[in-house]
């Protein structure tokens, strides 16, 4: 094996595997039993540079919320298993999906994965199998925290839903699949290329320091208040000038919460019908995430 994983770049290695996370008692478009779950198969590559959708696994085989979705521009995917768990089928048909990913890409990768039932072996074109012996299945690169810094994200997003605001009850399972997807973009890529170091899967062990560095462009505090103090001597300079009072008065007042996420939800409705590219929800996301924010205060 490490002799096979010096033929590849860390971008051209990957590992998949599957875990479990819970669904929110009572949430609409599950069913009645307790302790329901989804799977989830999760890949990335020994980088942290690319992170495969997540295609996650649940009982409904035609959950109600999932209706009108535009399911093939979603940033994740949704099929049904026995028990919520991943089949020998479903398994061969994400198989041949990736395959045809990374063939669109120009690339030859390497998945490695454990020795399952559900994994059957099938010769493809651009994507070579290695099962990772029994012995070291214990260090699957997923199992060094990948999986759970993705279940501690979407624990995160589930506590701060508010119903209050949203003028919703529980989430839906609609609402977790997007949640899990932004939890999975919450991994970061420097933890992700980590946990395949300490899992010996990379052609160089080398540590590498993740430096975490502002967005250009972002405004700091200080910068906020003095910008914030020219927006109010310019508007104070208005209304010396003599500013209309019948403008003044068709100004909309400030929305509620309540109003912001509803919507927020109506716009999330009309990309999931209308998304001509899952990257649009990332987008979306990242607005979502500040409305959070100013919220939180």
């Amino acid at each position: 094996l490490p002799g096979l994983l010096r033929s590849y770049a860390p971008a051209e290695i990957f590992a998949c595997g599957e875990t479990a996370v819970p669904l929110p008692a009572g949430a609409p478009g599950k069913g009645e039993s307790p302790g329901e779950r989804l799977t989830l198969l999760l890949c990335a590559n020994a980088s942290g540079s690319e992170k495969v959708p997540l295609r996650a696994v649940g009982d409904s085989p035609r959950p109600r919320c999932l209706r009108g979705v535009n399911l093939e521009q979603m940033p994740w995917s949704y099929r049904a298993g026995s028990l919520a768990g991943l089949t020998a089928a479903l398994f061969a048909e994400w198989l041949r999906e990736f395959n045809e990913g990374m063939r669109r890409q120009g690339k030859s990768v390497l998945l490695l994965l454990a020795k399952h039932e559900a994994h059957p072996y099938l010769q493809l074109s651009n994507v070579r199998m290695v099962f990772i012996p029994l012995a070291t299945a214990l260090a699957h690169p997923l199992d060094r925290g990948i999986a759970s810094d993705l279940k501690g994200h979407y624990r995160r997003r589930l506590l701060r839903w508010l119903p209050a605001e949203r003028g919703a009850g529980q989430p839906s399972l609609l609402d977790v699949l997007h949640m899990l997807a932004q939890a999975w973009g919450d991994v970061h890529p420097g933890l992700i290329a980590s946990c395949f170091r300490a899992a010996g899967f990379t052609p160089d062990a080398g540590a590498e320091a993740v430096s975490l560095t502002s967005a250009p462009g972002l405004l700091g505090h200080e910068q906020l208040g003095r910008d914030g103090d020219l927006a109010e001597a310019d508007g104070d300079e208005g209304m010396a000038e003599g500013e209309d009072a019948g403008e003044l008065a068709a100004v909309p007042p400030c929305p509620s919460e309540r109003e912001v996420w509803r919507s927020l939800a109506t716009l999330r409705r009309y990309l999931e019908c209308q998304a001509t590219s899952p990257d649009l929800f990332q987008a979306f996301y990242e607005l979502e995430d500040a409305v959070h924010m100013v919220s939180a205060g």
